[in-house]
């Protein structure tokens, strides 16, 4: 029998604290921004609060370099990191299926489900990048 687990005050203004971001959050962000709200709560509360919204589907951890991030949206969707400063978002991309049915195959594996996280370098790091190179040099 599972343990059903309340709904805490400091539950819900972890969870409203995701809800409000769309930029994948990392657990420091949101740390930051529920302690903007309320002084009293820990660190600890806030991580351990992040883990039971995953743990209960309400929320979804994106694992990518530098530490897991946090999503409002938990249908299987795929991510782009870029390399150099660490954003995520999601990408546009339809979940496959086939891709679960092919590892299945392949393995022996019952599949579940996957991720996919894409790597690269957004589009404000490429600009940065190429104002570096278009400029001379002394």
């Amino acid at each position: 029998m599972a343990v059903q687990r309340r709904n805490t005050h400091q539950r819900q203004l972890v969870l409203d604290a995701v809800l409000a971001r769309n930029d994948h959050p990392t657990a420091e962000d949101i740390y930051l921004d529920v302690r903007a709200r309320d002084e009293k709560i820990s660190r600890g509360t806030v991580y351990r609060n992040l883990n039971l919204l995953e743990e209960s589907g309400a929320i979804q951890s994106v694992h990518v370099p530098g530490g897991n991030r946090f999503d409002w949206r938990t249908d299987d969707h795929a991510h782009v990191t870029c390399m150099i400063c660490g954003a995520v978002q999601d990408a546009p991309l339809a979940y496959d299926d086939a891709v679960d049915e092919r590892a299945a195959d392949e393995t022996g594996y019952a599949i579940t489900s996957h991720n996919t996280v894409f790597y690269g370098i957004c589009p404000a790091c490429q600009r940065a990048r190429d104002e570096r190179m278009d400029r001379p040099r002394p």
